[in-house]
């Protein structure tokens, strides 16, 4: 069904809505903006009122676009996370954790479906390493999680999705090109490295501009806008130079935050804000493509199997590799181990899949989706119990210790 240009606004401008009045409501339960957002783009499709082509040039912008800002947010939060808390737990999460999730999920795949190929495999264990406790947020907002696992959690989601995007553009250069395959990695670790260097860059001049602006200052009302100018302009110089833009205003957000002056609260306020506009844009699509690339049910069983691997097995078994001699009670330990939801990051990566030449890329798109959609289920339910038996058990074992 073909809809116009007005019918199209409507139907977006009320799902913005809707999903910003809600937000209230869906705060600590199962209920989410992730969810509402996918469910409306799958109702849509469904309805043939929304007919998502996943090579179409709009929907590579607004996957980009949205992947930008996520990632140049995360840079934004996730350093001053870093230098107001202790990293220890963190670093272990992200530099040991992230690739044995990544490696048995690879392995898992590969075993339960064998039409992928290796490179494939591999390509959907990337797509679904980072987390996302923004589907959780009970947990990284309760006073009754301990402020180390709040911590842990918060850092280790604002810095993997960065530090996954290589992993994931590696794989899916590897998965469409196997002859050339040592050639694109080092093409890509070019662009990596040049990326990095231009979102540096950018951030540094831009830290200095904000001392220097005529007048003394950026109006408050454009404070935000001046942060988002330099998201697109690190990710589009990059672009332009050879460099991985996505990369570019992840480094930017990091760098920014970094230095010494101190930035105006409207760069993070704002620039959450629009991306969280993008993202339901985008959440919306995703739902859509799950019904176009035709909802995978070649083999249930290994579906489900899969899922169970990716919740029960994978996440936990590297957490707690991860954190050997780490100095954490075991249930904190546990508690960080099963928090692992996979949102925003791996949703964005699925749609990057989608867009390639991968051969097998609707069957990894769809896999992907339905191990997401389980995990905000299953996060989504146990996000408020479980941080109510963090602290039942925490005051029980207190008197003892």
């Amino acid at each position: 069904m073909d809809i116009g240009f007005g019918e199209a606004l409507v139907i977006l401008g009320s799902i913005l809505a809707l999903t910003a009045f809600l937000s209230g409501w869906f705060h600590g339960t199962v209920l989410s903006i992730s969810v509402l957002s996918v469910l409306a783009g799958v109702v849509l499709s469904a309805a043939g009122l929304l007919d998502a082509d996943p090579n179409a040039a709009v929907v590579v912008f607004l996957v980009e676009i949205a992947l930008l800002l996520t990632l140049f947010s995360d840079g934004l939060y996730a350093e001053r996370e870093l230098l107001r808390w202790e990293w220890h737990a963190p670093a272990r999460a992200l530099v040991i954790a992230m690739p044995i999730t990544l490696l048995l999920l690879a392995l898992a795949a590969k075993g339960l479906f064998g039409e992928l190929t290796w490179a494939e495999a591999f390509l959907l264990g990337a797509v679904l390493s980072p987390t996302d406790p923004v589907v959780t947020s009970t947990v990284v907002t309760s006073t009754n999680v301990p402020p180390v696992i709040r911590h842990t959690l918060n850092l280790e989601s604002g810095l993997n999705d960065g530090l996954a995007l290589p992993l994931v553009l590696f794989f899916l250069v590897l998965a469409a090109n196997d002859a050339g395959a040592l050639e694109e990695a080092g093409r890509l670790l070019g662009e990596v490295g040049v990326g990095a260097i231009i979102g540096t860059g950018v951030a540094a001049v831009g830290s200095w501009s904000l001392g220097h602006a005529p007048g003394g200052r950026i109006l408050r009302k454009y404070e935000g806008v001046y942060g988002l100018g330099l998201a697109f302009v690190a990710f589009g110089f990059a672009e332009v130079a050879y460099g991985n833009g996505l990369i570019a205003a992840f480094v930017a957000g990091i760098a920014l935050a970094a230095g010494r002056i101190e930035l105006p609260d409207a760069f993070a306020e704002f620039n959450e804000t629009v991306s969280g506009a993008f993202q339901v844009m985008t959440f919306v699509v995703f739902g859509a493509l799950i019904v176009t690339t035709g909802w995978f049910i070649g083999n249930s069983f290994a579906l489900a199997a899969f899922i169970l691997v990716a919740l029960l097995i994978a996440r936990p078994a590297a957490v707690l590799l991860s954190f050997v001699g780490v100095d954490l009670p075991m249930s904190q330990k546990l508690f960080v181990a099963w928090f692992g939801p996979k949102g925003v990051a791996s949703m964005l990566f699925a749609l990057l899949v989608i867009n390639s030449d991968v051969i097998h890329r609707a069957l990894v798109f769809d896999i992907a989706s339905f191990v997401i959609l389980a995990s905000i289920l299953a996060h989504g339910l146990t996000d408020t119990v479980g941080a109510n038996w963090l602290r039942r058990y925490t005051l029980a074992r207190e008197p003892a210790a």
